[in-house]
């Protein structure tokens, strides 16, 4: 069930974004799909780009299509950073607390999904979720005082998918050492990307920080590279038939969920955002339904225990 969308029968566009000059946004993912246009909108909008990418020749590429169709004033930049390995996101944080002064927004939108077989990180966590959740996690968590000085935002792009496999964390075998499947083990890392993003709001509110927010959203079914780049075969060739249909959209408008958590002032951090129509998979941008068990507090917690744990990492907040 939708709730009214506040911007109206055709929900948040980027027509509605103000100017962003003197704001700067950093992004994860932004070789192609729903990162590549996010970048792009903001850089016409004023803003200034920090892109992390895992290929640097890649970066190298979006940077100059970037200029080539902006113009070269725009102000875009990358930091290499692989977020399967804890120390290239430990240096790509060191990095960019070197060379950014502010971050508005760290926009955690990179993923790889539907991995065929499993594959485990360097960590030895299984790959989706040591990319998706773990890296980002780390990230979060080193750039976080920055963020915090910025009176910034953290945005994650979650999935649908939280809501189509267990539905829970599967805290004894959470690297599917048993029983892997790539749509389960998918769905775990973005319900923990989902759950952390709510807990921290908790966290963030019982510490009085209420300069820094937090927002939840996902792109829907939206036309991207992110199944043909890490999904099998028979995943390939269903989305490939979807991407005929109705039930997908273009990879700009995937991107408007993530623009609108990251720019967009009176949103409501405890919200979920993303298309409103069809199944959730494509319409008007907005806020709707999340399931409760994206919520449950005993499990967000137990999990972000172990994330510190497991990384290393200990959040200041």
């Amino acid at each position: 069930m939708n709730t009214k969308n506040q911007f109206g029968k055709k929900g948040w566009t980027p027509e509605i974004m103000k100017s962003q000059k003197g704001k700067t946004f950093l992004i994860t993912g932004t070789t192609s799909g729903t990162g590549y246009e996010a970048a792009k909108i903001l850089l016409s909008k004023g803003a200034k780009v920090v892109m992390l990418n895992r290929n640097p020749k890649k970066s190298e590429d979006v940077v100059a299509a970037y200029k080539k169709e902006l113009g070269n004033k725009v102000d875009v930049s990358f930091i290499t950073v692989d977020l399967g390995k804890q120390a290239s996101v430990e240096k790509a944080a060191e990095e960019v607390l070197k060379t950014v002064s502010r971050i508005d927004a760290l926009m955690c939108n990179g993923a790889i999904a539907q991995v065929p077989k499993r594959v485990t990180t360097a960590e030895g966590w299984e790959s989706q979720m040591g990319v998706n959740f773990f890296g980002h996690f780390t990230l979060q968590a080193l750039l976080f005082p920055l963020i915090e000085k910025s009176k910034g935002r953290i945005v994650t792009v979650g999935s649908m998918g939280y809501n189509m496999g267990l539905k829970t964390i599967k805290f004894d075998d959470l690297n599917w050492e048993k029983d892997y499947t790539a749509n389960d083990a998918y769905s775990q890392s973005k319900l923990a990307q989902i759950m952390t993003i709510y807990e921290l709001q908790d966290r963030l509110a019982a510490a009085g920080k209420t300069d820094v927010k937090a927002y939840a959203c996902h792109p829907g079914s939206s036309r991207t590279s992110l199944i043909s780049t890490s999904g099998s075969f028979m995943m390939k060739v269903i989305f490939g038939l979807m991407k005929l249909s109705p039930l997908t959209q273009p990879a700009e408008n995937g991107a408007y969920p993530e623009l609108m958590c990251a720019t967009e002032e009176n949103l409501d951090q405890t919200a979920f955002y993303g298309p409103t129509g069809r199944s959730n998979w494509v319409g008007p941008v907005g806020a709707h339904h999340i399931e409760p068990h994206a919520k449950d507090k005993a499990v967000a917690k137990k999990l972000w225990d172990l994330a510190e744990k497991e990384t290393g990492v200990k959040w200041n907040i």
